[in-house]
This record gives C-alpha cells, structure tokens and sequence, in this order.
C-alpha cells in the first residue's frame, strides 16, 4: 500500500468501511468514506487511487465491484466518473454509457454487491 496512506493500517480500514456498508445494505459518499478514515488532505487521489486497487482485485477475482458502494455526494446516488472510466477498463461496465444506462448499470452491479459474500468482509 501507499505509505500516504498509512499502509495496511488504511486498506485494513477502509475495507472495514465498506464491509460495514455491505452488511447495511448502504452506501458510503466519497467524502463519508475520507472523513471515517481520518484521510489528510488531499484525500481523494488516495482514496481513490485504493478504490481502483479493490476494483481491479474484484474484477480479477470474478467479484462484483466493492467500490461501487461509494458514491458522489453531489445527489446522482452514483460514483464519481472516474469509477465508471476504472469498471470499464477492467471489462466490468460496458464504455460510453449514457445517464440512463449508467444508472441501469450502477443499480444493477449494487445489487450483485450486495448479493455477494466478500472473503475478507
């Protein structure tokens, strides 16, 4: 892990965050997620940068994507771009989506969060 981070100490908490969200059946705002992990500013290139690492170990792994369970704060109920840009890449999400598909997609790949049972949640 990235020592701006703090480590296994950051990626241990942050997949604690997400597995308390899984076990809700919620979701967390990129900004709800930084504030519990006591992240320095700037916060979002780490956060994220650790999003895309669990992506692509889902992906790889045949999972549905934990990181779909952060999302904007700006009220779409969906993730940043960037997180949509990464699915894609990794052969998870279709490219070029519209609004429309982008949400069907996100509500859809949610579901198989939820649904799934993670290893280390």
């Amino acid at each position: 892990m990235d020592e701006d981070t703090g480590g296994f100490t950051f990626w241990n908490a942050l997949l604690a965050e997400l597995a308390a969200a899984h076990a809700r059946r919620g979701t967390l705002t990129y900004r709800q997620l930084i504030e519990r992990l006591a992240l320095p500013s700037p916060a979002m290139a780490p956060l994220t940068a650790a999003l895309e690492r669990l992506a692509a170990q889902d992906a790889q792994a045949g999972r549905p994507l934990r990181a779909a369970l952060v999302t904007s704060q700006a009220g779409s109920g969906v993730p940043r771009p960037g997180f949509f840009d990464c699915a894609a890449a990794l052969g998870a999400c279709p490219r070029d989506l519209d609004a429309a598909g982008i949400r069907d997609w996100y509500a859809a790949e949610l579901a198989r969060v939820f649904a799934w049972a993670y290893p280390d949640a």
